[in-house]
């Protein structure tokens, strides 16, 4: 609900603010008097294109401000959160500002709660928010999409569960249709990546890598390399611990073992000693083992020489092929290859896949069909409902041969909503044939069509706010105040903003605000007009409705017609205040 709108500089209107409430809240005054810039607000608002010939003169820039309390997960809110907007949270509910400013050269400005965004955020927003149906842009149901969405909520909660039901087989439709899709058209390429990936498997499995062959033979080549090296160290480590038969008793072992037996003699006498004894005993063992180790080591050197060099070279550059080709190390090498051959089992089954899709195909489109048949007479049968009401309403609103026409086509393809083009039309009198709406009739006729759906549609697809903009325009009289009694109607629900020239409409009303447009002249012939605007007590409503009567506020005959009309209004009618039972 829209709670306050301010207007700066925008037309004839200097600076202006409606408070609105909820219920129904018209807005009338004089021609010329700026009313027409309410609506231009709500446009700007809503993300229409700016229009620098619309900022006041003499001005640099106009503002269209407003702020509009929502429920905290209605699609509006939610889409302005999206959008970065800052909303305040009391009572149940979140409230947002809306701004737009449009400079005198034609450039505008966007803010949503208080955050820059691009208009099309604020259109996106407005869509959730408001519906205005003026003279030159009637129609939220202008789209057969916005049509076919408004008839199913109509239809109510059979329908929504049947195409709820319709959606997921049609989503998995889609899914195997592209599946399919994809596996002939990438065929070939499928093709080539299997003999691609058996050639390179054969590769491998003829090479037959173990795990860290490549970290374990770069090891062995370097030992085999340095094979003398080696052999020379061993040989020497193991005379300098073991001199042999013939030594002179200087080598390691040899020099341990004699220092062991002298504390073992003194030992005796001071266990200290012992006790060095012993561990230079272990000493000696340990220096037994290494020798023996050292022994093992030279014996295991003798029978390695150029021909192993030439083995592990010959194995290393095998594997360094592999690494070159498929992965960095033989480990990833083998990882690649086990990844390979899922693949390679997987683009083997292309044959049976595609038969499998097929099959599935038939069977979803055949299921497919029967559930779009369902829809299609569900929609049917509330499309009648529809149009019977709606032509009801329009009887009231004194377009009594009109009638609204909904049709219904199941067209040759299968759509996420089902097989259905849905169309509203309007039959203005016997004999004409249905046209779409908003051909074929005058704005003021247009304005009643979608009065007269909205009224019926109000309580199973509302629009927060609705704005109707000379909606009685070319009647007067009893349709004059059916037109108002069903904005009240209508306003049960929702929000309603009416501009009108009509006493018989405005009397309807709960909020009454009036435009009252003053001029101011200059010494040298130039003047100056602004309008403004207030919101009017009983006792003005009075004045304003024999006003719009007689053209005389203080006229006692319009006066008195003036209290008649809002005793009219007051009073409840039984005659066609039918409501919607879905």
């Amino acid at each position: 609900m829209i709670e306050e709108i301010r207007i700066r500089d925008l037309g004839v209107i200097t600076d202006a603010t409606l408070t609105l409430g909820p219920g129904f809240t018209v807005v009338t005054g004089e021609t010329g008097a700026g009313k027409t810039m309410v609506i231009t607000a709500l446009g700007l608002l809503l993300g229409a294109r700016s229009d620098a010939g619309a900022v006041r003169t003499g001005a640099k820039s106009a503002l269209a401000e407003a702020v509009v309390r929502l429920p905290p997960q209605s699609p509006a809110a939610e889409r302005s959160a999206e959008a970065g907007a800052e909303l305040e949270e009391f009572d149940g509910g979140v409230e947002l500002i809306v701004a737009r400013t449009v400079n005198a050269d034609g450039r505008s400005r966007a803010h949503l709660g208080g955050r820059a965004t691009p208009v099309g955020v604020l259109s996106e927003v407005g869509n959730h928010l408001v519906a205005v149906h003026g003279q030159t842009d009637q129609l939220r149901l202008k789209s057969s999409s916005a049509q076919r969405e408004a008839l199913d909520k109509y239809a109510g909660e059979s329908l929504a569960a049947a195409l709820e039901e319709y959606r997921t087989g049609y989503n998995r439709w889609r899914a195997a249709e592209s599946e399919l899709s994809e596996l002939r058209e990438t065929a070939r390429e499928r093709l080539r990546e299997a003999e691609y990936l058996a050639a390179s498997l054969e590769e491998i499995d003829a090479v037959a890598p173990e795990p860290a062959e490549d970290e374990t033979l770069k090891a062995e080549a370097m030992r085999l390399g340095n094979i003398e090296e080696l052999r020379s160290a061993s040989v020497g480590a193991h005379q300098a611990l073991v001199a042999g038969d013939f030594a002179d008793g200087s080598d390691a072992t040899s020099l341990v073992d004699a220092a062991k037996r002298q504390l073992e003699l003194a030992g005796e006498h001071d266990p200290a000693l012992a006790q060095a004894g012993q561990r230079l005993a272990e000493v000696g063992y340990i220096l037994a083992d290494i020798a023996a180790e050292l022994s093992s080591y030279s014996a295991s050197l003798d029978g390695e020489g150029p021909g192993r060099l030439a083995e592990v070279e010959a194995r290393r550059a095998e594997l360094a092929v592999l690494v070159r080709k498929y992965a960095p190390s033989v480990d990833e090498v083998l990882e690649w290859a086990e990844t390979g051959r899922a693949r390679l089992a997987e683009l083997g089954d292309d044959g049976s896949r595609i038969e499998s899709l097929e099959a599935e195909l038939t069977e979803l489109q055949a299921r497919l069909w029967e559930q779009a048949a369902g829809l299609t007479k569900l929609r049917t049968d509330a499309a009648v409902e529809l149009s019977g009401r709606v032509s009801d309403e329009l009887t009231a609103l004194a377009m009594p041969d009109a009638r609204l026409v909904i049709t219904v086509d199941p067209s040759a393809a299968l759509g996420p909503q089902g097989a259905d083009a849905i169309e509203f039309l309007l039959a203005p009198h016997p004999g004409a044939p249905a046209r779409p709406l908003g051909k074929g009739a005058s704005g003021g006729e247009l304005s009643r069509v979608m009065l007269a759906i909205e009224v019926v549609l109000a309580e199973v697809d509302p629009v927060p706010t609705f704005v109707f903009d000379e909606v009685d325009a070319g009647v007067g009289g009893k349709a004059a105040i059916e037109i108002g009694r069903r904005l009240a109607m209508l306003a049960r629900h929702v929000q309603v903003i009416v501009v009108t020239h009509l006493p018989q409409v405005a009397a309807f009303a709960g909020h009454h605000i009036r435009v009252i447009k003053t001029s101011s002249s200059a010494d040298d012939g130039s003047g100056v007009t602004a309008s403004d605007v207030v919101v009017l007590d009983r006792e003005a409503r009075i004045r304003e409705l024999a006003r719009m009567l007689a053209g005389h506020e203080d006229s006692e005959s319009a006066r008195a017609h003036a209290e008649e009309l809002l005793a009219t209004a007051a009073v409840p009618s039984g005659e066609t205040t039918q409501t919607n039972k879905r």
